[in-house]
């Protein structure tokens, strides 16, 4: 039990981390291009598409 804890604590920073890490890019390019933080439906479906087929691949690990 205490192994899963560690393994989910870990998890959750690490999530967290490249969340802030994706805040901090994207405030870059607003930054850069001089306009307001803004992504369209389409750049958030992607997204999410991105993210449900890395979540997918994580689950798949160490499937044969």
């Amino acid at each position: 039990m205490r192994n899963n804890n560690s393994l989910l604590a870990v998890s959750a920073v690490l999530g967290a981390l490249m969340g802030l890490a994706a805040g901090v890019l994207l405030l870059r390019r607003a930054e850069q291009r001089g306009s307001e933080v803004a992504i369209t439906s389409g750049e958030g479906l992607s997204i999410g598409l991105l993210a449900f087929g890395l979540l997918r691949q994580i689950a798949q690990l160490g499937d044969e």
